[in-house]
């Protein structure tokens, strides 16, 4: 579906990581606060607010919405409603936010995304995000993400060849990248050697799964601000929502081929095809490499590469900085961090900030076009977007 009619006009955006000393509350009213600063508007202005968030047991706040409201009394009274969709709550939430100007309800909208994991053990992470998998078959229900990620690593091993060394390349480039994001949560080089070697500090988390395949545990939120055609251009920066396509498979893995990615490539392409624009057009492309073999069958959803050749956009630098694509140059999940309810809004942030020349981080090379794809479960809710910067 077209979405030209409606622009991301500013963005706030917390550093990610382990904040101990912020609530849940504490970064949804910074991230609140800072966009609206960056909008440079009054908080009574806005006349819908919506928040991606998971939860899944991680905080006690089970009824968040309204603590956008602890942000400013002039958003007190305004609707707010919180958005669910695992990992891609975030996504969620923003498309909610188009649909409510779509219809006439809204022209300013706020929408934040956010999410406190790090007062929860591994473990008790590990188990909630479990929760977003298949609970109604016994063997589906006994699996967590980096099991089930694994077994995609697995399979691929099977079918086609092993991808163990296009992994450790993949988080080896997203670690370099994230050194340039002050925002992100990891500043460690991770080479290549490191990344593809088993070792005490770097060990299997599951089969055919090592520690720096995963994404990080993390705290964090951000925020942006849509807003009708007829406000968008009374802001500083515009950049357009030219598409954003959903497309959500079914729940049990064993109802489908996990390496398809075939919820991934509809999302891509149908929002591709939406905007009007191929994947030559595009200057970037932040994805969600919520594990490394996630990201290589991204490349291949894509169609950057053919079905067992994701390899070939690592070995041909399409997907390094200043290659054809550059693909999560703020260092992806994998370093910038996973607040998983924050993840798909930090996205579009980050992706408005390139489109206005104003890139936190890493540049792309003056892109007219950027790509988002946000994910929840195992490629089961996919969104994917396509922004414009607004020339002229």
């Amino acid at each position: 579906m077209m979405h030209d009619c409606v622009s991301i006009v500013a963005a706030g955006h917390s550093p990610f990581g382990r904040l101990h000393g912020s609530t849940l509350e504490d970064l949804i009213v910074q991230v609140t606060r800072q966009a609206l600063t960056d909008a440079a508007i009054e908080a009574a202005e806005i006349d819908a607010l919506f928040l991606g968030h998971f939860n899944s047991g991680m905080v006690p706040d089970g009824f968040a919405a309204s603590l956008l409201l602890q942000a400013d009394p002039g958003l007190r009274f305004k609707p707010a409603t919180r958005c669910e969709n695992a990992c891609a709550s975030g996504a969620a939430a923003i498309q909610a936010g188009i649909h409510a100007i779509l219809s006439g309800s809204a022209e300013l909208v706020l929408v934040v995304g956010a999410e406190k994991m790090t007062g929860n053990s591994t473990a008790e992470v590990t188990r909630a995000l479990a929760g977003a998998g298949y609970q109604n078959d016994v063997e589906e229900a006994g699996l967590s993400f980096p099991q089930l990620f694994g077994l995609a690593a697995q399979q691929y091993r099977q079918r086609y060849h092993c991808p163990m060394a296009s992994m450790a390349a993949i988080a080896s480039k997203n670690h370099a990248n994230a050194m340039a994001n002050p925002l992100a949560q990891m500043h460690k080089v991770m080479d290549f050697e490191h990344c593809n070697n088993v070792s005490q500090s770097n060990p299997y988390v599951a089969p055919s799964l090592r520690l720096t395949d995963c994404s990080l545990i993390s705290d964090g939120a951000s925020a942006i601000v849509l807003a009708s055609a007829r406000r968008a251009r009374q802001f500083r920066r515009e950049v357009l929502i030219r598409s954003m396509a959903q497309v959500n498979d079914v729940l049990p893995i064993a109802r489908r081929d996990i390496l398809a990615f075939e919820g991934p490539q509809r999302a891509i392409h149908l929002a591709l095809r939406s905007a009007g624009v191929t994947l030559g057009d595009l200057g970037f492309a932040e994805v969600h490499d919520c594990f490394t073999i996630a990201e290589l069958l991204i490349y291949e959803a894509m169609g950057l590469a053919p079905r067992g050749e994701g390899h070939r956009a690592l070995d041909d630098g399409t997907v390094r900085p200043g290659g054809r694509l550059p693909v999560n140059l703020s260092g992806g999940l994998k370093a910038k961090g996973h607040p998983v309810g924050a993840t798909g809004v930090s996205m579009h942030a980050l992706a408005f900030a390139q489109l206005t020349g104003e890139p936190i981080g890493l540049a792309a090379s003056n892109p007219e076009f950027g790509l988002v794809f946000n994910m929840g479960g195992m490629a089961v809710a996919n969104y994917a977007s396509v922004l414009q910067a607004r020339r002229g």
